[in-house]
């Protein structure tokens, strides 16, 4: 009898603890959304703190597009790093973009196609996106057929531009 106490407690402590976290990510969300960005940024660190990646990736997002803060890519980079490494797709699609297009750190196509695949992997369809432009513009090796697949693969998680990539590609006989 003792031990299933425990275990109920635990269970307890468990969801207890899943609906403090998810207080503040939702709230960082909120004022995110709402464009209230100085307010957001205490509240999605604070999420971030909690270990919510997508906490972290919000607060990437502020650094990376200077919304609420001075713009400082090195800050972006490290909250895209830390969502990424708690597997949230959209932390590692952007980590994947700031390598693609050399914001904060050398530019570096194939550390971006390791994020985009790892985003990719975990069916974030901007991910997705992005190996597909690795591909079609040939960063790395150009590919087509390859770009293609990575379109479809966006377009069929819900990017609608995936799927206008998809098309184009198509007209133009690849």
């Amino acid at each position: 009898m003792k031990k299933l106490l425990l275990c109920l407690t635990a269970v307890n402590c468990f969801l207890l603890l899943n609906v403090a976290t998810a207080a503040p990510l939702k709230e960082c969300i909120g004022l995110y959304t709402a464009e209230q960005y100085n307010k957001a940024l205490p509240v999605c660190q604070e999420a971030c703190n909690m270990n919510e990646g997508l906490g972290c990736s919000y607060l990437g997002v502020l650094y990376n597009n200077g919304q609420g803060v001075k713009q400082d890519y090195q800050q972006a980079k490290t909250y895209f790093e830390k969502s990424c490494n708690m597997n949230k797709g959209v932390g590692c699609n952007a980590l994947g973009g700031l390598y693609f297009f050399g914001k904060g750190v050398k530019q570096d196509y194939q550390q971006a196609k390791t994020y985009f695949e790892k985003s990719c992997n975990m069916n974030d369809g901007a991910g997705c996106i992005g190996l597909g432009a690795l591909y079609e513009t040939g960063q790395g090796i150009q590919n087509f057929q390859t770009a293609k697949e990575y379109y479809g693969k966006a377009c069929d998680l819900g990017e609608q531009k995936g799927c206008n990539r998809y098309r184009e590609l198509n007209e133009k006989g690849h």
